[in-house]
């Protein structure tokens, strides 16, 4: 593993498409892997979220030229929705950025969602984390399109994109419980088409009756037509000044420990649940005793954990 990354970071493309996939597949190697990263943390990390049909891949795409004007190198993971046969990747983000293959300079890899809502990938924030260690100065990452309830972008990322778009029927209402309150910025995307000022309007109202401090960021409002490259370079300048608010406030290292914390969680739940397959017979005897009203699935629940985390009082 530590071979791997040492090639990756070198700019060997294979071993970081090899590196990327042991975190996708999720085998044994992950640990060691992730455990063998050099400490970065440079990258701009940027979400582009929101709901589907409104441009986020144009967006990306428009968003690595404007990158890329500068020198940066970029890196994008495109979340996809899984495939029902496979399980994998539809790729369809990574057709859809064509203009961009031969760059050396730009790496887009297409993650399998798998499932999880959220709009995300389960190995997302690992694989940013691995970008971020080989050099990239940018890393994207766009999710499947979301629903009011999906906002675990919030969790990977530095800054949130929320892209919008006019004609897609009530967009800010339907989404109004959920992704539009983790935006950091909002881009009305086909600004060219009739309804783009009535979304804005909206958003300036919604964002008018939040409340705000003078510690808090206030969410900017982007128009833009991405497939002309209109607005852009302003979008740049919007996410730079996040960044750097974000820096400034603590706010980056704030959302690197929420991260962490839910990672950890997620990691005990995955380790009881591994856990609990390996004492199947056990977890059925219980199953048994609280069907019959012998055991308050409570009580279950007590023994099972202390089988699975022994007390170390005595230790």
């Amino acid at each position: 593993m530590h071979e791997l990354i040492e090639s990756a970071i070198a700019g060997d493309v294979r071993a970081l498409g090899k590196a990327l996939s042991v975190i996708e597949d999720e085998t044994a190697e992950v640990t060691q892997l992730l455990a063998g990263l050099p400490n970065a943390g440079k990258a701009q990390v940027i979400g582009i979220t929101g709901p589907p049909g409104v441009g986020k891949s144009t967006t990306t795409g428009a968003l690595i030229s404007e990158y890329r004007k500068q020198n940066l190198r970029v890196a994008v993971l495109a979340v996809d929705p899984s495939s029902p046969v496979t399980g994998g990747a539809l790729l369809g983000d990574r057709i859809r950025m064509q203009e961009h293959a031969l760059d050396e300079g730009v790496f887009i890899r297409s993650m399998s969602s798998r499932g999880q809502l959220g709009g995300l990938s389960s190995a997302t924030q690992a694989a940013s984390r691995i970008l971020d260690a080989v050099g990239f100065d940018v890393v994207i990452v766009e999710t499947v399109g979301v629903g009011q309830s999906e906002v675990d972008v919030v969790n990977a990322v530095d800054t949130v994109v929320l892209v919008l778009a006019p004609g897609a029927g009530d967009g800010v209402q339907a989404a109004k419980a959920g992704i539009l309150e983790i935006a950091d910025i909002y881009v009305v995307n086909k600004a060219d088409r009739d309804g783009a000022e009535g979304v804005v309007r909206e958003l300036r109202s919604m964002i008018g009756l939040g409340s705000s401090s003078a510690s808090s960021w206030t969410p900017t409002i982007m128009t833009t037509t991405a497939t002309t490259g209109q607005g852009l370079p302003e979008l740049v300048t919007a996410i730079t000044a996040h960044q750097k608010w974000a820096t400034e406030s603590g706010d980056r290292v704030a959302r690197a420990i929420t991260r962490a914390n839910l990672n950890l969680r997620r990691a005990v739940l995955t380790s009881i649940s591994e856990s609990l397959d390996l004492n199947q017979q056990r977890l059925e005897q219980l199953s048994i005793q609280v069907a019959q009203g012998s055991m308050t699935t409570a009580a279950a629940v007590t023994f099972l954990l202390q089988e699975i985390v022994p007390s170390t009082e005595n230790s």
